[in-house]
C-alpha cells in the first residue's frame, strides 16, 4: 500500500493570516471553564432582559447554582420574592441554560451591584496656592545642605521654579 504523501516542491495555495479577532473567542472559550464570560454578559445585559423589574432586583453575585439580587427595601425586597420564578426563567433563557435554579435576595445596603459601572473618583485639582509675602525671607540664614534648608527651598520650588 502507498501511503498519500504531500509533496512540499509543489504550489499548494493557503488559505492565509488569521484575524486574531476571529480567533479570540474560541481561545477565550475554552479558557473561560466557569462560564464567567457569560455572567458579564448578563450583568451587562440587566436592563434589557428584566425590563421594569431591573431597578428593583439589581445583580449582587452568585454562589453556585443561586443568583444573589439585591433590593433597595424590605417591601420591595418580599414583593419580588413571588417574582423569583419568573426572574429565573428570563435569566436562564438569556443564558441559554439552567444554569440558576434558586434566586436569593438581599438589601443593598449601599453595596454596588454587578450591572452598574464602577467609576474611579476624578482626582481633585490641586489648590491654587498663594504665595506668602515673606517667601524668600529666611533663604540667607538656613544652611541649604541642613535638612531644614532643603525642605524651605523645596516649600519655595513650589510657588516659583526660578532656583
Amino acid at each position: 500500500m502507498r501511503r498519500n504523501r504531500r509533496k512540499y516542491n509543489e504550489y499548494t495555495p493557503k488559505a492565509g493570516p488569521k484575524k486574531t479577532s476571529d480567533l479570540m473567542p474560541r481561545f477565550l472559550d475554552k479558557l473561560d471553564t466557569t462560564g464567567g464570560a457569560a455572567l458579564v454578559r448578563l450583568w451587562r445585559a440587566w436592563d434589557d432582559i428584566m425590563g421594569e423589574m431591573a431597578p428593583m432586583a439589581r445583580p449582587l453575585g452568585h454562589r453556585g447554582t443561586k443568583i444573589i439580587l439585591a433590593a433597595g427595601d424590605p417591601i420591595i425586597m418580599q414583593e419580588a420574592q413571588y417574582l423569583a420564578p419568573m426572574l429565573l426563567q428570563k435569566i436562564n433563557a438569556f443564558l441559554g441554560e439552567e444554569v440558576f435554579d434558586k434566586v436569593v435576595f438581599e438589601l443593598l445596603n449601599g453595596r454596588v451591584p454587578l450591572d452598574e459601572d464602577i467609576r474611579p473618583e476624578a482626582p481633585k485639582p490641586p489648590r491654587k496656592l498663594k504665595r506668602p509675602k515673606n517667601l524668600g525671607r529666611l533663604k540667607d540664614e538656613l544652611d541649604p545642605n541642613s535638612p531644614v534648608g532643603r525642605c524651605y527651598r523645596a516649600y519655595r520650588r513650589m510657588f516659583d521654579d526660578s532656583e
